[in-house]
């Protein structure tokens, strides 16, 4: 049953907003009294902490299996795209701003969790596309790191991108094609290109 709140409650969070969601939405829409959801979650603080992890923790378990898999540097960074995309919807408002806003406790530790789970994954990334002749010899790989970081951080700044007309996934390719067309050396460019051809097919 608790697994199941924490689904439900994921969905709701994600699509309508933290703080939109209420206990009794939540029951409603489980089709349990709130009863049953308090003897899962001490409150809805709680719940909303429970279910950042939940959510986190399955996105990072996704991602360790494409890395498990033997995909070229620029397919798995595809490959890891849509892995977060399917998370993501296609609505311009997002419940970053209410997460941020009314959970910033909760909010600032996911922050910190997930800029360590992007420092690991895209800087073993870069390297292995560097040895492998994918990017750049000369791209510095700790900047190179350090600025995918804060851009993803950042396209979740609704106010820095309200008259881009993006949705959030549309902003999340778009960093993805600046990201690597900016990194990519000859053969990387070529296998780009094929990739993005496969994806158009």
């Amino acid at each position: 049953m608790k697994e199941e709140i924490l689904h439900k409650a994921g969905d709701l969070f994600l699509e309508y907003g933290f703080k939109s969601v209420t206990m009794d939405h939540l029951a409603q829409e489980l089709g349990v009294s709130k009863k049953t959801i308090y003897e899962y979650f001490k409150n809805k603080s709680d719940l909303v902490e429970q279910v950042a992890y939940f959510i986190r923790d399955r996105i990072h378990a996704e991602i360790d299996l494409v890395q498990l898999k033997s995909l070229d540097p620029i397919e798995e960074m595809i490959e890891i795209k849509r892995v977060v995309m399917k998370r993501l919807k296609n609505e311009k408002t997002s419940p970053q701003f209410q997460f941020q806003k009314y959970y910033p406790r909760i909010y600032s530790k996911m922050r910190e969790s997930q800029v360590c789970k992007m420092e690991d994954c895209i800087g073993r990334n870069i390297e292995r596309g560097v040895d492998e002749g994918y990017y750049r010899k000369d791209i510095h790989k700790v900047f190179t790191c350090r600025i995918y970081i804060a851009g993803m951080l950042n396209l979740k700044d609704e106010e820095l991108f309200k008259d881009s007309h993006l949705t959030p996934k549309e902003l999340y390719e778009e960093f993805l094609k600046y990201h690597l067309r900016s990194i990519v050396d000859t053969k990387g460019h070529q296998r780009l290109i094929e990739l993005e051809k496969q994806l158009l097919e």
